[in-house]
């Protein structure tokens, strides 16, 4: 399964648009503050991811699907902490999405399927620095434009992370 794909089917199962039985559904493993953990099945096995909604979007009335951010576990895979910005619409093409905590700034590419965008981190060598500014810090601030060219500002209460992050890593052993 390619990078965009596992991407995408993280959302799908987030967003129930994958047609599944009761028992495939995502399970709970538990809110802590501004964070949720779930664990699902998918066909590359099992997978675990934390999620989180803004608190602040910028603009207020911009017409927009849901807006995540989430960071997925693998196994499977051989994937931890993969972050994904799901921005609730198609981004403008060739436009970099920006995510920063405190000084820590950290490039995504972007890519559409349909009318739904999304967002990984550019160089894979900066995850691990941006999980652990975020384990770290109090806000998340994302950036991007979306294809009719409007700049939207996203920001996340990172309270509640940590343990969002460590339930997902219990729950698929990483």
């Amino acid at each position: 399964m390619s990078f965009v794909a596992r991407g995408s089917l993280v959302l799908a199962l987030l967003l129930g648009a994958v047609p599944a039985s009761a028992a495939d559904q995502p399970t709970l493993l538990g809110a802590s503050k501004d964070w949720t953990a779930y664990q699902a099945n998918s066909p590359d096995g099992k997978v675990c991811y934390a999620l989180s909604k803004p608190i602040s979007v910028i603009p207020k009335k911009a017409a927009r699907d849901p807006i995540y951010v989430i960071i997925s576990v693998w196994p499977g895979r051989n994937v931890k902490d993969e972050l994904q910005v799901v921005p609730g619409y198609p981004y403008k093409e060739g436009e970099p999405v920006y995510a920063q905590v405190g000084s820590t700034r950290t490039e995504f590419f972007t890519r559409n399927e349909g009318n739904a965008g999304s967002a990984w981190v550019k160089e894979v060598a900066d995850e691990s620095a941006l999980v652990a500014a975020m384990r770290g810090g109090s806000r998340l601030t994302v950036t991007g434009v979306s294809k009719r060219g409007t700049k939207t500002t996203d920001t996340y209460s990172l309270s509640g992370i940590t343990t969002a992050i460590d339930r997902a890593h219990s729950a698929c052993g990483k």
